[in-house]
């Protein structure tokens, strides 16, 4: 299945400035195109359109313990409320955490990478209000929280 997802400003890399008119075209779990968005809505005509309020980039590596929850599963959804969608390896050594953690495709990394938004790379998506809030997260393409 394809998405399209498309936000008033796009930046490819943290770093990156936000830039208007694009789009990112995702196919199951992975970036298939970033490119304006009136290209991929031309091209793909039939594609859904996920359309998000805030600057759309790369989901963040989180790097440090787990936000506190009752459950393995509620700790690794919070990370998802931050924008994270992978963590490093020594952040989750608990058994059940981890086991929580690869059954919700949360990226287990021996050391930090710099989120980036690569075509054929992994869908691996947040959107950002201008004040740093999380309003949406995908994780190998597939929408795991969204802001109500």
């Amino acid at each position: 299945m394809q998405t399209l997802h498309a936000a008033p400003l796009l930046r490819g890399t943290l770093t990156d400035e936000p830039t208007p008119g694009l789009a990112v075209l995702v196919t199951g779990d992975r970036v298939e195109a970033v490119a304006p968005l009136a290209e991929l809505t031309a091209a793909y005509p039939r594609v859904r359109v996920r359309r998000w309020a805030g600057t759309l980039g790369p989901a963040l590596v989180h790097d440090g313990p787990l936000p506190p929850a009752p459950t393995p599963r509620e700790r690794v959804h919070a990370l998802f409320r931050l924008g994270a969608t992978a963590v490093l390896a020594a952040h989750v050594t608990d058994p059940e955490l981890r086991v929580a953690a690869v059954r919700n495709d949360v990226a287990v990394l021996d050391r930090v990478r710099p989120p980036a938004l690569l075509v054929t790379g992994r869908a691996d998506l947040a959107v950002f209000a201008d004040d740093g809030t999380c309003l949406a997260t995908v994780v190998a393409g597939r929408l795991v929280h969204r802001r109500a």
